[in-house]
């Protein structure tokens, strides 16, 4: 995935699920599953990073909320 654009989140969870529905539904080569397995190790990690930016995101956003505004230009 280094050349390639990091899909979205939305892109990576339904890649991901798609490849949980075909790990459940069996009938594959060990060397199938397991390169089945990596690549949703992978997906999960795009995932998980996504998630976490935007926590970082909603913490910074609540941080602003909560600090009293001490612009002098505020309109209220």
């Amino acid at each position: 995935m280094a050349d390639e654009k990091a899909p979205s989140y939305e892109q990576a969870r339904e890649e991901l699920t798609e490849v949980v529905r075909r790990l459940e539904t069996g009938g594959l080569t060990l060397e199938q599953s397991i390169e089945l397995w990596e690549r949703g190790e992978k997906l999960a990690a795009v995932c998980e990073e996504w998630l976490q930016g935007a926590r970082v995101k909603l913490a910074a956003a609540m941080a602003r909320r909560s600090e009293p505004n001490t612009s002098d230009d505020a309109p209220f």
